[in-house]
């Protein structure tokens, strides 16, 4: 019997690998001499943090190297390369969890200062490195730069009215004045940029990226009107470079995401945006491993009505239903009704908080509790009298959590 395992993580108690890791060993604990279980674990991500780590399970090359932080100050940030493919996550370099704390560990929020260098240097080291193709992850993100930071570090240079350079972050773009695109490296022109987003706000207005992301980045209201003025200003300043398709392209969905890094990166680089899961789900070649498996397995933390409009357990059953395999997920807690997930098409669903009702409980034995959930699906996958046996049986009840 074969099995994949694709869980996205667990956020704040394990890594997809980690998840997967746990759940195949629960799996395999429950292999009998006669009823054999083979389990592939391929650990994915919706093209926000993660997606750097699904990669590198998939094949690719670890590349780790110095960047500027969203602060301004050195941060250890890594990407993945695979012949000329290059996966960059925005969180490694530009992402709040890198934000220094103070002394009580609460993180030092900057929503006009934090900047996006950081994911521009690592885009131009990928670009030395002979990447032609590049997956941009965006989420957790720190900043609301429109990526003016990321293209700072690509050659572009953003100016004021006396033809000084801007300083980092979003709150210096309200006094933009110029922006000079002729140093921008032309490989990064060239390449193929694909924006691996779910995100579909525009660049400004009351759905943009100030005022919809910018809370969550310590912008009060009057940082978000700040910001979205300086995103504004960005808008018109590309604009006269680069034509009105930049000024229209403010509008595009995905443009504010990130902080609007979605903008720089569609108006500047041409990318491309695309869901993050089916970005994933190529590199990982889970279409074409998933064939003549006998069940899949995937999950995240938390399932809830985002879970069904594209994420990581959606684009999985999506995948398997093409192949007629049955789906059974695994989460932290369930938020949605048994009609719910029944309709969408998973066969069983396990909550951990089912195990361990204790929130508290549940993420810090996140691991031992996956264990149990894979041995479960194990015996229930290896006993004639199970639900999913050789015979063909099929499972029928799906657990609400």
């Amino acid at each position: 019997m074969r099995i994949i395992v694709a869980p996205d993580k667990f956020k704040g108690s394990a890594e997809a690998h980690e998840a997967a890791a746990a759940l195949a060993a629960g799996l395999r604990s429950a292999a009998t001499p006669t009823a054999g279980i083979d389990v592939v674990e391929i650990p994915v991500a919706d093209g926000g943090e993660g997606t750097v780590a699904a990669a590198l399970g998939a094949g690719f090359s670890r590349q780790d190297l110095t960047v500027t932080g969203p602060a301004g100050d050195p941060v250890t940030a890594s990407y993945a390369l695979r012949e000329a493919t290059a996966v960059i996550e925005m969180s490694q370099a530009s992402g709040l969890d890198l934000l220094p704390r103070d002394r009580h560990g609460h993180r030092l929020l900057d929503p006009l200062g934090a900047t996006s260098r950081g994911t521009g240097e690592l885009l131009a080291h990928a670009l030395t490195r002979g990447a032609r193709r590049i997956v941009l992850g965006v989420g957790g993100s720190a900043c609301t730069d429109g990526g003016a930071g990321m293209l700072a570090a690509l050659g572009a240079r953003f100016l004021d009215a006396d033809g000084e350079v801007l300083g980092p972050g979003g709150g210096p773009l309200r006094a933009l004045h110029r922006v000079d695109l002729s140093g921008v490296l032309p490989e990064a022109v060239r390449a193929t940029i694909v924006l691996a987003s779910d995100v579909d706000n525009p660049l400004l207005g009351n759905h943009g990226a100030a005022a919809v992301f910018g809370p969550q980045k310590g912008a009060g209201p009057a940082e978000v009107t700040a910001l979205d003025r300086g995103l504004e200003r960005l808008r018109d300043a590309l604009g006269a470079v680069l034509g009105p398709a930049a000024v229209q392209a403010a509008l595009s969905p995905g443009a504010g995401a990130a902080g609007g890094m979605g903008y720089g990166a569609l108006t500047v680089l041409g990318a491309l945006r695309r869901p993050g899961i089916d970005v994933v789900l190529e590199f990982t070649q889970l279409r074409e491993r998933l064939r003549g498996a006998d069940l899949v397995i995937t999950g995240e933390g938390s399932l809830d009505e985002q879970s069904l409009r594209g994420k990581t357990p959606l684009g999985v059953l999506r995948c398997a239903q093409q192949e007629a395999i049955e789906v059974v997920a695994v989460c932290g807690r369930s938020l949605l009704s048994a009609e719910q997930l029944h309709e969408a098409g998973f066969a069983a669903v396990h909550a951990l908080s089912d195990r361990a009702p204790d929130a508290r409980t549940s993420m810090a034995e996140a691991p031992r509790l996956l264990r149990e959930v894979g041995a479960e699906i194990g015996h229930q996958l290896t006993d004639p009298a199970g639900s999913v046996a050789d015979d063909g049986r099929r499972l029928d009840r799906v657990r609400g959590g």
